[in-house]
């Protein structure tokens, strides 16, 4: 595994479902806690990777949210999302559609136009400094309730930045229908974004089901209770239907018990278009690059597998086709450079 890990290193990747506050390394995160140091949130690094240790979903979203507390200015935005883009780079990821939750911010103060205009400034700077490409999936809350979702679309559609992409919906699933924001999705899909809901982490297939007919998903974030139903298996597989898969912090939430018994290598067998995600990395303990050591395990792959895997995100993204097969090229070049040093 010693030598699939540094090809997974200098891999070109691309990631679907990362978390923009779920970005923030404990190098980041102490950073912003000494510039508020009233929060309860460490400002030291060791201290905050401490921090970042969850005993069930309810409780990483209570962690999460105190994250989401120390941002609280344009320029802690700006750094934010910068730094974000600086450690995904590190990893050799090409194109990241980072999942932004603009009402966490806006709803605690801080200007909308100027929030817009942070994401965009790091993004721009990012693309210039680091080669990365960066767009954007703004998610409605859905512990928060429709007024979350009212406002998440409006900032989508009256701001609508020049990187945004995507409609998205996070939080917890239980107690949280997906069919009460319809009519925000359909708004949303109607004004040329995509629908890409989470479904199916903490909750069963079911779940996925009503976001695939009721929110028009065209990608599920996580999705992985789908191996419960044979037939929504069989339709996400017939029609390409990809997920957004984290293994780690499929275990981390404790949605799945153990890495082992991760249902990963179903969901492949079964034919789903599968995609390698790190979700909210250093509050898992992880990153890209270790998601897709960890799926090479599960899947048993070699190079050639792992790449494929790459660019199967590559081709579920948003890029448009000329950024994909750039992506994809580099891809293979890598792959076959790699195999012949071998």
């Amino acid at each position: 595994m010693t030598d699939l890990h540094a090809f997974i290193a200098g891999l070109p990747k691309a990631e679907l479902h990362v978390h923009h506050v779920g970005s923030a390394s404990p190098r980041i995160v102490a950073e912003l806690a000494a510039r508020h140091p009233d929060s309860a949130v460490p400002s030291d690094p060791e201290a905050v990777a401490d921090y970042f240790t969850f005993t069930d979903f309810a409780h990483f979203i209570q962690v999460y949210l105190s994250v989401v507390d120390l941002i609280r200015t344009p320029e802690d935005i700006r750094l934010l999302t910068f730094e974000v883009a600086r450690d995904m780079a590190r990893q050799n990821v090409r194109y990241a559609e980072l999942t932004v939750t603009p009402y966490s911010s806006t709803r605690r103060g801080i200007d909308e136009r100027a929030f817009m205009d942070a994401i965009e400034d790091a993004r721009k700077a990012a693309e210039a400094e680091f080669g990365i490409v960066l767009r954007w999936c703004f998610d409605i809350p859905g512990e928060a309730g429709l007024e979350s979702a009212e406002e998440t679309l409006r900032l989508a559609l009256d701001l609508r930045p020049e990187g945004l992409v995507s409609f998205g919906l996070g939080g917890p699933e239980i107690g949280v229908p997906r069919a009460q924001f319809k009519p925000y999705f359909d708004q949303a899909i109607d004004a040329g974004l995509h629908s890409v809901p989470h479904a199916g982490e903490t909750t069963g297939p079911e779940t996925v089901w009503e976001a695939l007919r009721t929110l028009r998903a065209e990608r599920i974030g996580h999705g992985i209770s789908s191996v419960q139903d044979p037939e929504l298996l069989r339709h996400l597989a017939e029609h390409r239907i990809p997920l957004e898969v984290c293994p780690t912090s499929n275990v981390a939430t404790r949605a799945v018990s153990e890495i082992g018994l991760h249902p990963l290598k179903k969901l492949v067998d079964a034919g789903v278009l599968v995609t390698i995600n790190s979700d909210d990395p250093p509050m898992f303990g992880t990153d890209l690059n270790s998601e897709y050591d960890v799926a090479a395990r599960l899947l048993g792959l070699d190079e050639r597998g792992v790449a494929g895997l790459a660019k199967n995100a590559v081709e579920a993204s948003f890029l448009d086709q000329a950024g994909k097969e750039r992506i994809a090229a580099e891809i293979d070049a890598w792959t076959e450079s790699w195999l012949a040093q071998g």
